[in-house]
């Protein structure tokens, strides 16, 4: 008898296992889905449909090599200056090192960016701490640099 309620405690909990990683993974399919379209986006040219995925919040932050930056407006100010035009803009790729689901509602993700560009190429790496707010997945910090 002992040993039949343990094998129904080992499938109970192995199956309670497979739905949190199955949850795990459907998250963090959804933070790469983001960061694909802002791909697409940022290539096209097009920065304010790029910032979507950002939070908009004045709480958002964006770290970078001059300091840190708060706020939505602020970010996407930032982006419009420093990448005025196409040109400087470049083609835009991705390289996800590592990704992590830091809470329910809290991912990490680590990755590489390149920029190939007419003006010289640019490349660096970020880390990105995404928020499930209102049911979205969003930045609430960008630590780029």
């Amino acid at each position: 008898m002992k040993l039949y309620f343990y094998r129904i405690f080992c499938t109970l909990l192995l199956s309670l296992s497979f739905f949190y990683v199955s949850a795990q993974d459907k998250d963090i399919d959804a933070v790469k889905n983001i960061l694909q379209r802002q791909i697409k986006d940022w290539n096209s040219g097009d920065v304010e449909k790029f910032m979507v995925g950002y939070w908009e919040s004045e709480k958002l932050k964006f770290v970078g090599s001059n300091g840190v930056t708060y706020g939505y407006e602020a970010t996407l100010e930032r982006y419009k200056t420093n990448y005025p035009n196409q040109k400087i803009m470049g083609k835009l790729d991705f390289d996800i090192i590592s990704t992590e689901k830091l809470a329910p509602k809290v991912i990490l993700v680590v990755g590489k960016f390149h920029l190939t560009r007419e003006v010289g190429d640019a490349e660096g790496y970020f880390t990105l701490t995404w928020k499930k707010i209102d049911g979205k997945w969003v930045i609430i910090v960008d630590h780029t640099g």
